[in-house]
This record gives structure tokens, sequence and C-alpha cells, in this order.
């Protein structure tokens, strides 16, 4: 028997997976097909989704276009869960057991922003530039 070893990252089956599973939720969501006020007016980007080894739990990764709260978002979409998961089965039949849903808010541009203020702190600029002083000793 196979072990996972969660060092080596997911498997090809995990990320084919995940893209359908990402697909599939957007088209749902973009239809409208969940009856919950806060996500029918709401425009939600599916930025990835992550599946457990056993391919029984997908991670979702939303962020709100339009400067809605994302937690409020991200707790009516648990709330839905299961209707989020019944509206999938369609999209998902060739697969053996339906994964259970979770919904956690993408935080990875909040990362990259903070990366980029660091790199544009005057600390680390002057670290990153190349010296001028040396470009006139050079030869030709």
């Amino acid at each position: 028997m196979a072990r996972f070893n969660s060092s080596k990252g997911p498997s090809q089956r995990q990320l084919r997976v995940a893209e359908n599973v990402r697909h599939a939720l957007i088209q749902v969501l973009q239809r409208g097909e969940i009856q919950d006020p806060l996500l029918e007016n709401a425009v939600i980007s599916v930025s990835e989704v992550r599946m457990s080894p056993d391919l029984k739990i997908a991670t979702c990764f939303i962020s709100p276009l339009g400067g809605q709260d994302v937690g409020a978002l991200v707790k009516a979409l648990a709330a839905n869960a299961k209707s989020i998961r019944r509206h999938l089965t369609p999209h998902l039949g060739n697969m053996k057991y339906m994964p259970d849903f979770r919904f956690r808010p993408d935080e990875s541009f909040d990362n990259y922003a903070k990366i980029d203020a660091l790199l544009r702190d005057p600390w680390v600029a002057r670290d990153v530039e190349p010296d001028h002083e040396d470009e006139g000793d050079s030869p030709a």
C-alpha cells in the first residue's frame, strides 16, 4: 500500500481533481444556484482548490471582488456547503466520492503586497540595486 508523503506535495491526480472542482464551483456560483441573499449578489473569485490525498475534502480559497467582507462570505459558503455539494454532483459525476467542502479566505494577495512593500523598503532596495561606484573602474 502506498503511503502519502506530505513533503512531496500534491499528486497529479489531486491537482487534476482540484482544478475540475474549481471550475465546477465557479460555474455553480456564477449561475446563482445557491439560494443565499449574501451569495446571490456577491462576485467571488475561487483562486485555488486543494484536495486531500484521499480526495474526500476540498479546501476552496476564495476572495470577494468589489470590497465585500470575506469573513461573511466564508461563513455563508460554509453554511451552504451541503447545498453546494449537491449542486456540484452533476458536474463531478465521475468521482467515486463527492468531497466535503471547506472554504478559506485567500490571503495570497496580502502576502504579495507585504513582499512588495518589503522590496520597496529603502533598506532592502540599497542591497538589491547594483553598485554604481565600480562602473568607472571596469575596463570597456
